[in-house]
């Protein structure tokens, strides 16, 4: 494959990491990686123009067009629940009047539910909230036993990676062991050769000298 790289290395099984000239010979081949790459100017340029405004709603960009603007924040609005009684000059008009009722009765069925939902969630409040605290403390353990999953599956990565590479280095050594014999066997036996044929050639020279 084009541009596939084979590291050749043993991390777990090579020696003389710490020896003098390895850390600045990998410095060096950094630098030069280094100066042969060519950044752009931005790397991001593939990448389409964010839009920051998907997600805000009209609420959200009202308060920050106020928030720009430095305007001071609006007080809460206490006019819903205020009960006024009519004018001065309809005091005598039934139709305000009844229209003044109608608040007041809204108000109070208002206040009625209020009271309802603290009731009810003075009962079953603390046990809707218990089964909250239950839900999230499930999700916490479900979390952490991913994590030691996860942990574990590292850790048993990292120990068949250190015994491959320690089988590896293993056959490595052999092979080299190997290696070495055979060099020197063969330097033996050019030797031997080199004797024998100096030998020979004496020979040869002693019998023609006869002749």
């Amino acid at each position: 494959m084009a541009g596939e790289v084979i590291v050749d290395a043993l991390p777990y099984y090579d020696q003389g990491y710490d020896e003098p000239g390895v850390r600045e010979a990998a410095v060096a081949l950094v630098e030069e990686e280094t100066r042969r790459y060519r950044p752009t100017k931005n790397y991001l340029d593939y990448l389409p123009t964010p839009n920051y405004d998907a997600f805000e709603t009209e609420i959200m960009k009202n308060e920050f067009e106020r928030l720009q603007a430095r305007l001071p924040m609006d007080m809460l609005s206490m006019k819903r629940y205020e009960l006024p009684a009519p004018s001065a000059g309809k005091m005598t008009d039934v139709a305000a009047w009844m229209e003044c009722v109608d608040n007041s009765q809204a108000q109070l069925e208002h206040q009625a539910t209020r009271i309802l939902n603290l009731e009810v969630m003075s009962e079953y409040g603390s046990n809707a909230w218990k089964s909250y605290n239950s839900v999230l403390a499930k999700m916490v353990e479900n979390a952490q036993k991913q994590l030691q999953d996860l942990r574990k599956k590292i850790q048993e990565i990292n120990w068949q990676r250190k015994n491959e590479q320690s089988q590896a280095g293993g056959k490595l050594k052999e092979l080299e062991t190997r290696w070495v014999g055979l060099v020197s066997k063969n330097y033996e036996i050019e030797r031997a050769c080199a004797e024998i044929e100096k030998e020979i050639a004496m020979k040869e020279r002693k019998v023609n000298g006869k002749k």
